[in-house]
């Protein structure tokens, strides 16, 4: 017999299943070994790599010409996926023989029907929670991007709160599909809840800032900031961290405990940004003449380098080593550390050029040595044993 033969047996009466057995004359043929066996294993792994990988791919080839968000081609990647795995292990357990063991396993296990609908129900009710969180965090993105209804700030806020009541509504509903009380379950974790606080209290501490950097809003993203010993460009803000793209390229994921703990910085609060740089001015130069000439040549720069409201202003700090220090203060539109550097490069140029031109000096450390009165004494004496007390004795 060439072809495949189906044969539909059925247990004992009191039992109400049916095991389908599919005998394929030519899968025993090649299988009839234990080294086919390994063979077709071996096989069975690649296609379900290589499948893997086709579906990959052709995903990221649609997202790239029909789909830039991706959302759907996910969900049905990991459905096929799923399919393509599920496929294999009736594969390996058709070359290894096994479907009669898989059998008699699902006949011990014996799942109750009811058991069955409310484990497809609890599923469903995740990936449903999951599906809304996603189409919630598109909806608000293009309101974001395309309408600017919201700020990048409240786009996250939003998304976050909308994803903890998704998921907490699908668990509660979830729990009430399995006949589960949800208040009994909080009368009865009082303990339970004392130890999970204890042993995730840093979780727990972060997320609770976490809601507290989300609400309060001390910094958006985008801003430029500094917690801690880290400067950098705020990336991205959850209920568990913060992160931050340094000037280096580094991106840093710092808790938020720790962002609330720590002094808090935000650079590009207000708008603009004021820029000290000191400069020394020699001891025997005219101070008073170099201050003015140091707040001329800043207010010459424009608006292009500086801000010219606030207007820059030189002022004398203090008595330096060698010079007296020349302070510059001077302010920036639009706060980055481009701009800083931009505009911290022009002043010093400008100054140095301007000091240069008017013969001031800028001086470098300097050390005075010099004696008190009446000087050092140099007294010479003649070393004991020497050949002129020899020849007395």
């Amino acid at each position: 017999m060439t072809g495949a033969v189906v044969t539909l047996s059925a247990t004992a009466p009191s039992v109400s299943r049916s095991v389908l057995v599919i005998e394929l004359p030519i899968v025993g043929q090649l299988f009839a070994t234990p080294t086919g066996r390994w063979l077709g294993t071996l096989a069975v792994l690649v296609g379900v790599l290589a499948g893997s990988w086709a579906i990959r791919q052709t995903g990221r080839w649609l997202r790239t010409h029909y789909d830039p968000r991706g959302t759907l081609l996910e969900a049905v990647q990991a459905a096929l996926i799923v399919a393509l795995s599920g496929s294999a292990i009736v594969a390996v357990l058709t070359i290894w023989e096994a479907t009669a063991e898989a059998t008699a396993i699902s006949e011990v296990l014996d799942p109750a029907p009811m058991t069955i609908v409310r484990g497809l129900v609890s599923v469903f009710l995740l990936v449903g929670a999951w599906g809304a969180t996603v189409f919630a965090k598109r909806v608000t993105g293009l309101l974001f991007e395309e309408h600017d209804a919201f700020s990048r700030h409240q786009h996250e806020v939003t998304y976050h709160v909308l994803q903890l009541v998704l998921y907490s509504l699908a668990i509660v509903v979830g729990l009430a599909v399995w006949g589960i009380d949800p208040s009994d379950i909080l009368l009865g974790a009082g303990f339970l809840s004392v130890v999970i606080g204890l042993a995730a209290r840093q979780t727990l501490s972060s997320v609770l800032a976490g809601f507290v950097l989300l609400f309060g809003r001390p910094f958006d993203i985008g801003d430029w900031v500094a917690i801690d010993d880290r400067e950098g460009i705020v990336t991205d803000v959850s209920v568990f961290n913060t992160e931050i793209r340094t000037f280096s390229g580094e991106f840093v994921t710092i808790p938020n405990d720790v962002v609330t703990a720590t002094g808090l910085v935000n650079r590009s609060r207000r708008g603009r940004l004021r820029v000290d740089v000191e400069v020394g001015v020699d001891y025997d130069d005219d101070v008073e003449r170099a201050r003015e000439l140091a707040t001329e040549t800043m207010r010459d720069l424009g608006r292009e380098e500086i801000r010219t409201h606030p207007q820059p202003r030189a002022l004398l700090t203090g008595f330096g080593d060698s010079a007296v220090v020349l302070e510059l203060r001077f302010w920036i539109d639009e706060p980055t550390a481009r701009r800083r550097w931009a505009a911290q490069t022009a002043v010093v140029a400008a100054v140095k050029q301007a000091f240069e031109r008017e013969g001031i000096t800028i001086p470098f450390p300097q050390r005075t040595l010099g004696g008190r009165p009446p000087g050092l004494q140099v007294q010479s004496e003649t070393p004991r044993g020497s050949p002129d007390e020899d020849q007395d004795r």
